[in-house]
């Protein structure tokens, strides 16, 4: 029986400087500690494991056979029908029930090595008393030294933001009144970046939005607008909402030009790409800020971006964000938790991590539609970011299946059994139809 090492305390001992020099913004001393740290994760990562017979979580419940459907299809389809084919379809359906590639990304990413965080050791047995010690000790120190002072920098930053846009709301507009809304927006994202100790790394700066184009990014917690924010401005795109946020929202549009739209407007998808046709040609403004998949994914994966982001024309600038999930899970389990839930988990975390990459601007093409650029955008972000292409709709998040993703299933099958054309020709007459 494995028990975790004593060398694992030191993990813990490590850490509490690295997280008041992220609160501090000691930029130098910090990555270093933060490198010590991640020697120490590698090392023992393997040691600690859950129970006997059980794989790491990143290994998933079951082994699957990554061979697409269609050429396991096309390989049964060189012997005559029999009866044990059916045995394929019977492993694809217990796949899909045991652990579905969709459902498992609307849930916290786990992990290989715990984090001392009370959230993340439901899996992890064997904890020996020193290291019970050291996560007693983190515990008073993000709740009682760490959430304080955070608490503090969000309010600080919040009401600067309401109160700064307010102010700037009233000038005329030109030269002056841009350049202050920049500052304004720019300072209060960058007080906020602290209030969640975030460490954040820009990669390749020099493919930054401009204006007048449209940027697209994967979509995990709602902090990533604040993430982005912190090293660029940008024009929100979103619905309005009551409360402290509708407040945030009212105060913003008078200093930027932010397109919020009310809920009745929302569902009218000409009225929505019209507006932001109207944003995007007009070059004196920030590029919009759009999140096409619609809803957030665990950042372990990037789902179908919706084609409305791609109908408007103009630029697209394409950002992938990768976060750490040692020292935080930014991901937003909506379905689970409400926002303000949420905001004290991450004000309760070590940190916040992550990784920002600014890709090459892309056009859409001549011969290509909406749904094909999409999907390349889609590919490019994943390809940087690590993380898994999925064609399937976010909105499986609360959604059902729609009916024309399983009559297609079921032509596929039908065709299998009555053999008679191929699995391409039938993708082709269900484009058709």
């Amino acid at each position: 029986m494995w028990k975790v090492p004593s060398s694992l305390t030191k993990l813990g001992a490590m850490s509490f400087p690295f997280f008041f020099l992220t609160q501090h913004g000691s930029t130098e001393i910090m990555q270093f500690i933060r490198g010590r740290l991640t020697e120490w994760q590698l090392e023992l990562g393997p040691l600690i494991i859950f129970s006997v017979g059980y794989p790491f979580p990143s290994q998933g419940i079951i082994e699957r056979d990554e061979t697409p459907m269609e050429k396991e299809i096309a390989l049964l389809h060189r012997a005559d029908f029999e009866f044990s084919h059916i045995f394929y379809f019977c492993r694809k359906g217990m796949e899909a029930i045991v652990e579905d590639e969709v459902t498992q990304r609307f849930s916290s990413e786990e992990l290989l090595s715990w984090n001392l965080l009370t959230r993340t050791n439901v899996n992890f047995h064997y904890i020996s008393l020193r290291l019970t010690v050291v996560w007693v000790i983190g515990v008073v120190v993000r709740y009682c030294i760490l959430l304080p002072l955070r608490v503090s920098l969000a309010a600080i930053g919040i009401t600067s933001m309401i109160v700064g846009t307010t102010a700037v709301g009233q000038l005329p507009n030109g030269r002056v009144k841009n350049y202050l809304s920049e500052v304004v927006h720019l300072t209060c994202s960058r007080i906020l970046v602290r209030a969640l100790s975030g460490t954040i790394h820009y990669h390749n700066k020099e493919n930054r939005p401009q204006k007048g184009g449209i940027c697209v990014a994967n979509h995990t917690s709602p902090i990533d607008a604040i993430i982005l924010t912190n090293d660029g401005c940008y024009a929100m795109v979103g619905q309005v909402h009551g409360g402290l946020m509708g407040i945030i929202q009212r105060a913003t549009v008078k200093a930027c030009p932010h397109v919020w739209f009310e809920r009745s407007e929302m569902k009218d998808r000409h009225l929505v790409t019209k507006r932001l046709r109207e944003h995007v040609a007009d070059k004196s403004k920030l590029p919009i800020l759009i999140f096409p998949e619609g809803t957030c994914i665990n950042n372990t994966s990037v789902m179908m971006f919706k084609k409305g982001s791609f109908e408007i024309g103009g630029t697209i600038y394409p950002v992938a964000i990768k976060y750490d999930p040692q020292f935080g899970d930014a991901f937003w389990n909506s379905s689970k938790y409400n926002i303000v839930s949420y905001l004290l988990r991450i004000m309760t975390s070590w940190a916040i991590v992550c990784n920002v990459w600014y890709l090459p601007p892309m056009v859409r093409k001549e011969d290509e539609d909406a749904v094909q650029f999409a999907n390349r955008v889609r590919s490019a972000i994943a390809r940087q970011g690590g993380l898994t292409e999925l064609p399937w709709d976010g909105g499986l998040k609360r959604a059902k299946v729609k009916d024309t993703f399983k009559e297609e299933q079921q032509k596929n099958y039908s065709k299998m059994l009555v053999r008679n054309g191929s699995v391409g020709s039938l993708s082709a007459e269900t484009e058709s139809d």
